[in-house]
């Protein structure tokens, strides 16, 4: 039928009947909108198995998808978060575990306990704090389909800690049964946001759709314990290594929140209507340059120690949040400053007086010939991005011969990460940072043991793990930090506050050294 054929009063009717779906169409849409968070990580996510990766994003990841038997709060106390509770005997060697009712997998299973006696097994093969249950370890087993418990040789006094602060995440059985040498390949979680790996393009994107059946705490959300309340349906990661591409998404209101919005960049978000810049991880960044002590040139101590009198820490810290001083912190040692186990010990290789001449002499001392320094920089993380360039400089200043390699983070892990004495000499040094929390204590500071063995700072993390209280570990990593500054592994480069940038649509943003979006709101 022609147009001019079409009746008048039909098309008076169809018409009417548009606008009135559009109408109504209109605040749906609106609503659907309202309950997806499109969100920038930092980089691009390798996998969500946080036990083959010790990056933070793999963390952001494993936080929404899987939960945990106990969550580190604020004050980084451990709290029960899908165990009820737990018995202690008097010599503290059993421990009973109860699960709190209603947990269930996102395949509509109930959690068991042979499922977190699975999943803390695997965890206790590559985690410190697992390892050193595992150590200490009589007999672990269900007594029951919700209760377990763990048996010891010797009291742990870190247990809770260890089951809350670091990648003990719950997994079906079949799942956790996977070594922890292999990364997983069923994302099936037990925590408030389902994996959607069917959606998920490396490089590209990254989905997560609520959990329905998932039952929250009936407390207030307080970093990852509490009530993980779901409030949004869907969360998208678009993955946007380019820092100018991500601000103007989030102008236009293409995305949400950035993660990690590059400093220069900044003022052009700052006063902008509609959209916040603020600081929501309240411990901060610990950053390094790390140093692989395992290979010539800097299998000599001397020569790691020659590039202190050089470190200028304020240059790396300027160089990731401007110069505003609120943002970061210098004078900064082995360990978080703020931490039980921080202290002045050692400080002058970093607070004293610089000087490029006393480093260069300091070189030639250790009998550096000129051998080419390979210095990664990770070019899909801002912060690897800002550094970087930073530590070439100094290191080309004192007399090194630096080969600067540009590469992408998951590049980068993997060759740190390789253990062929071939694969271990391609690289030299690069620039990164950790969450603060990680290296608050010897149990989670994975780069202060070298890439090498170090036996005086491993005896010593072992009777950290053994000290009666905390005046006891305070002796003890003051002793870390004396040798880490005597055969540093690495260079620490300061602490910093990273702020991040969002929509004001967006409320409830929980605090927490990772992105969390359990408790999150957008409006309309």
């Amino acid at each position: 039928m022609t147009a001019s054929a079409f009746p008048r009063r039909a098309a008076l009717q169809l018409g009417a009947g548009l606008a009135a779906a559009g109408t109504l169409g209109r605040p749906a849409l609106a609503q659907s909108a309202a309950r997806t968070l499109r969100f920038v990580p930092h980089t691009n996510l390798q996998t969500p198995d946080a036990l083959q990766s010790s990056t933070l994003i793999s963390l952001n990841a494993a936080h929404a998808i899987w939960d945990q038997l106990y969550g580190l709060d604020s004050k980084l106390q451990p709290r029960p978060q899908m165990a009820q509770g737990h018995e202690l005997s008097e010599d503290r060697l059993r421990w009973r575990f109860r699960l709190r009712a209603g947990l269930r997998f996102h395949d509509g299973e109930p959690v068991r306990a042979v499922d977190c006696v699975a999943s803390i097994n695997r965890w206790s093969q590559r985690d410190l704090f697992g390892k050193r249950l595992a150590a200490q370890l009589e007999e672990m087993r269900a007594t029951s389909d919700t209760e377990f418990e763990i048996r010891l040789k010797q009291p742990y006094n870190q247990l809770l800690y260890g089951l809350g602060a670091t990648a003990c995440y719950i997994m079906p059985e079949r799942v956790a049964q996977t070594p922890a040498t292999t990364t997983v390949a069923d994302f099936t979680g037990s925590g408030p946001f389902v994996f959607r790996r069917d959606e998920w393009v490396s490089g590209a994107s990254v989905v997560f759709t609520r959990n329905e059946a998932y039952v929250p705490r009936d407390e207030r959300p307080d970093m990852w314990a509490g009530g993980k309340v779901a409030k949004l349906d869907r969360i998208e990661w678009r993955i946007m290594p380019d820092p100018s591409t991500a601000i103007s998404a989030l102008q236009t209101g293409e995305v949400d929140w950035l993660e990690r919005p590059l400093a220069d960049l900044l003022p052009l978000l700052r006063g902008r209507r509609g959209l916040e810049v603020k600081t929501i991880d309240p411990i901060g960044v610990w950053a390094e340059l790390r140093l692989n002590d395992s290979v010539p040139p800097f299998d000599n101590p001397a020569m790691r120690r020659a590039l202190f009198p050089a470190l200028r820490q304020v240059d790396y810290m300027q160089s990731l949040v401007g110069g505003d001083p609120s943002l970061y912190r210098t004078g900064v040692g082995a360990f978080l400053p703020g931490s039980p186990a921080a202290s002045d010990v050692g400080l002058e290789a970093v607070t004293g007086e610089r000087s490029i001449e006393r480093a260069r002499q300091a070189v030639k001392a250790a009998g550096y010939q000129g051998e080419t320094i390979i210095q990664m920089a990770a070019t899909d993380i801002s912060s690897a991005a800002a550094m970087s360039p930073v530590a070439q400089q100094m290191l080309r200043e004192i007399g090194l011969n630096v080969d600067y390699q540009s590469v992408d983070w998951g590049t980068l892990i993997s060759r740190a990460n390789a253990a062929g004495a071939a694969e271990r000499a391609n690289w030299h040094c690069y620039c990164t940072g950790w969450a603060g929390l990680w290296v608050s204590n010897p149990g989670s500071h994975l780069h202060l043991y070298g890439t090498r063995p170090n036996p005086r700072l491993e005896t010593l993390r072992d009777a950290w793990f053994d000290a009666a209280d905390a005046a006891a570990q305070q002796r003890i990593t003051r002793e870390m930090q004396a040798i880490a500054f005597e055969e540093p592994p690495f260079l620490p480069l300061g602490q910093y506050f990273t702020p991040q940038a969002y929509s004001t649509r967006l409320s409830g943003f929980v605090p927490s050294p990772i992105a969390l979006f359990w408790n999150l709101e957008k409006a309309a």
